[in-house]
């Protein structure tokens, strides 16, 4: 395998792109519009729900094809580039076990998907496999043409081992037999020996020997140690080998006495789409805990191996794995290009990265830290709502500080909090627990079927429940993926409730990567509403009736609806209405038909969509009035918010939901509307900077594909100002440094001077 640039990357990958040429970036390649191009002659109904308008799977795919772009986009820094790479990389991963999983369970089912009729597992399968045979040799072509030898002009190499002095060959081999062969276990197999277990995304070697003795050739599988840094470092210098290479220049000791014909890496991904029936589980947490265990076993769905892997060694890993031929990706490079992510992280070399962003504290919280009273926390609060904004506004700061006094606070009597998705090495679950030991009410809801997270939920959940937590494991049928915290505090006046509700986890280490809104606040209605919720969720209680919350699956879709509705009246009486939602991705079909006879009356949509998409903008006489974009960038864009006109009274609206099915009718969300007059300038701020982005935005035409914005001025901006050249993010961190004001409640107050802004 050799990793060194290369001019033989297949003809059928496309150029890198550049944003000083003439011609736009439209993706995906024209060859690969795998859907109707031209749909202006089906009805709203048809647009709304057929697969040859929107398929889930290769729209998911096309979104990978925008964030691909970022790696070939030259105006990124190198480093930035390779990160980008990793990510698409790591996007696959997850595709092949979460949706071409699904389509194999399918497949082996002999079952066909009644809702999309005509669009067989099969058959999709083969059109994900055109599509990523292609992204495959982009990506490689992009890290062994362009990437790499830019990054060895800074110093900064991937060497192959053929390359390198004997000096080096001396000091690898003794980093081997130190670190690395004590880990090593070669695993034959043959008639005495079954096929050795292979872990899912593991990076393997598959060995062919030969014993001159006997005259016998024998395979064997050995796994690449996944608790040693992929790319090991050759002394000082910011020069690199594969640890594979170096296991491959070393076999000898671990074979002896056999002469080796083949060594290539392999790679698998296992299916993680297991069936579930909750409804008969006896016991969710063991449900999950099983499922787990299965998932380790599951069948195998994707086999990567190199190009120059013999056929007779591919046969027996199609054999073993029960895969056939279309389930096989070759590469001339490394397998597993997210491992790109940690060599970046590995380089210290701020040129090549993107300058560092600190995040801001908060004006309201910048004369308090962790030693700060937990009744000064509170009494910020007390003054008024506050509108936080991550990662610009700093997650430990804010909403981590705040969790973390109310767990020291005496007069704090209880605390409910939801988990999703969290880190590791959580501040705030040691703050829960902390809170529990010291007699404190503290319920968390702990959701163990997050995708992925299970396992880590379930460690978590085990140590709250250990610590006297009262903890409760989600709805059966329904996943609770809403975020938000309620804190019950003794004060003078009586009982106080503080509630924090918001777009993201509470995770303290990807809020510094995600861009994520929340609304800490005490106003009554919506407090009431949050216990309510929580009642829900941890006990019987079915009360439908929430005054200020959008709460899925109770009143969310309906009430969503009705404000698409409202803006269709406006518009038939005083043609001013207008929509703008930014969220992750839609694909519920009745919204998206709602959204479709808005723009007919005349309703200006504007929808900043991050991923998938099934709205269709610009088709003559039925979407002529929305218009679709997607910002793709620094920060992965996480926040739902939403804005409706109102006929001069805008209302907005932030929380956990995107308008996608599973979101409105399959999980548990919670919708807040933002009503103090300064907290919807910000929001709009954030609305018009996506909008008017020239630098990260992709605007979506009729035929499904988008294009890459270049600088040109669509809209100036609402008090007539020319829109910035920068991407959404630079200009919102710009925005952030520079404020001198803070919002609380309706009022502004002056920055402190001097404040620390770290």
């Amino acid at each position: 395998m050799s990793i060194h640039p290369t001019d033989t990357a297949s003809e059928n990958a496309t150029a890198t792109h550049s944003p000083s040429q003439a011609d736009p970036i439209v993706i995906p390649p024209s060859d690969l519009l795998l859907v109707d191009a031209d749909v202006s002659g089906l009805t709203l109904e048809q647009l709304s729900r057929r697969p040859e308008v929107y398929n889930r799977e290769l729209s998911w795919l096309d979104f990978n094809w925008r964030v691909l772009q970022e790696a070939l986009d030259q105006r990124n820094p190198l480093l930035e580039r390779l990160d980008f790479l990793g990510i698409t990389a790591s996007n696959l991963d997850e595709f092949f076990r979460k949706r071409v999983g699904g389509l194999k369970r399918q497949q082996a089912a002999g079952a066909s998907n009644l809702r999309l009729q005509g669009w067989s597992p099969d058959y999709q399968l083969d059109l994900i496999r055109r599509v990523v045979s292609r992204f495959g040799q982009i990506q490689e072509q992009c890290l062994l043409q362009d990437i790499l030898p830019k990054l060895a002009e800074h110093g900064v190499k991937l060497v192959d081992y053929t390359d390198i002095s004997p000096d080096e060959a001396t000091q690898l081999r003794h980093a081997f037999f130190q670190d690395v062969f004590p880990l090593l276990t070669p695993l034959a197999f043959d008639s005495s020996h079954p096929f050795p277990f292979v872990s899912n995304l593991s990076l393997n070697l598959v060995v062919e020997t030969l014993d001159h003795d006997t005259g016998e050739s024998h395979v064997a599988r050995m796994k690449v140690p996944a608790n040693r840094p992929r790319w090991m470092r050759m002394g000082q210098s910011y020069h690199f080998v594969a640890l594979e290479e170096v296991l491959i220049d070393n076999l000898e000791s671990l074979f002896a006495g056999m002469e080796i014909l083949h060594v290539h890496p392999f790679r698998i991904t296992r299916n993680a789409a297991l069936m579930r029936n909750e409804e008969e589980a006896d016991d969710l947490l063991e449900m999950i805990s099983e499922e787990l265990q299965e998932r380790r076993f599951a069948p195998v769905v994707r086999l990567e191996v190199s190009t120059d892997l013999p056929p007779h060694l591919l046969n027996i890993l199609l054999h073993e794995f029960a895969l056939k031929e279309q389930d096989v990706y070759q590469y001339k490079g490394p397998l597993g290009l997210s491992d790109l992510m940690s060599l970046t992280r590995a380089l210290d070399l701020p040129e090549l990265k993107f300058p560092t962003w600190q995040p801001r504290t908060p004006p309201q919280f910048s004369f308090l830290n962790n030693d700060s009273r937990p009744a000064d926390v509170f009494k910020v609060l007390k003054q008024g709502d506050i509108l936080l904004h991550h990662p610009y506004q700093s997650f430990a700061n804010s909403t981590q500080l705040w969790l973390l006094a109310a767990a020291r606070d005496p007069q704090v009597l209880a605390i409910k909090h939801t988990m999703y998705r969290t880190a590791d090495d959580s501040p705030i679950v040691d703050a829960l627990i902390s809170a529990a030991q010291q007699g404190k009410q503290v319920a968390v809801l702990v959701e163990v079927k997050a995708r992925f997270d299970e396992e880590q939920n379930i460690h978590h959940s085990k140590r709250l429940e250990e610590a006297g937590c009262h903890v409760a494991y989600g709805l059966v049928g329904l996943k609770a993926h809403t975020k938000i915290s309620l804190v019950v505090r003794e004060e003078s006046s009586g009982l106080q409730a503080y509630v924090h509700i918001g777009t993201g986890n509470y995770n303290h280490s990807t809020a510094n990567l995600y861009t994520d809104l929340a609304l800490l606040t005490t106003n009554r209605a919506i407090v009431t509403d949050v216990m309510n919720l929580f009642n829900y969720l941890t006990g019987y209680n079915r009360r439908i009736l929430y005054k200020k919350l959008l709460v899925a699956p109770v009143n969310m879709r309906r009430r969503f609806l009705d404000l698409i509705e409202r803006e269709m009246e406006f518009t038939r009486t005083y043609g001013s209405g207008r929509i703008i939602a930014k969220m992750n991705s839609l694909d519920d079909p009745e919204i998206v038909l709602r959204l479709y006879q808005a723009s007919q009356v005349g309703v200006q949509i504007d929808l900043i969509i991050r991923g998938v998409c099934r709205v269709r903008p610009g088709i003559p006489g039925k979407s002529d009035n929305i218009r679709v974009v997607s910002v793709i960038g620094r920060f992965l864009e996480h926040h739902r918010i939403f804005h409706f006109a109102n006929a001069g009274n805008p209302e907005y609206f932030i929380g956990s939901a995107d308008w996608m099915q599973r979101n409105l009718d399959n999980r548990v969300e919670a919708v807040v509307p933002i009503e103090a007059r300064a907290m919807k300038v910000q929001l709009r701020l954030i609305l018009e900077t996506c909008l008017e982005d020239q630098r990260n935005a992709w605007d979506m035409q009729p035929d499904g594909r988008y294009v890459q914005r270049q600088g040109v001025t669509r809209r100036r901006h609402s008090n007539g100002a020319e829109p910035p050249p920068e991407g959404t993010h630079s200009v919102l961190m710009h925005h952030v440094a520079q404020r001198t004001t803070c919002t609380v409640g309706q009022r502004r107050i002056p920055r402190a001077e001097g404040m620390d802004q770290n």
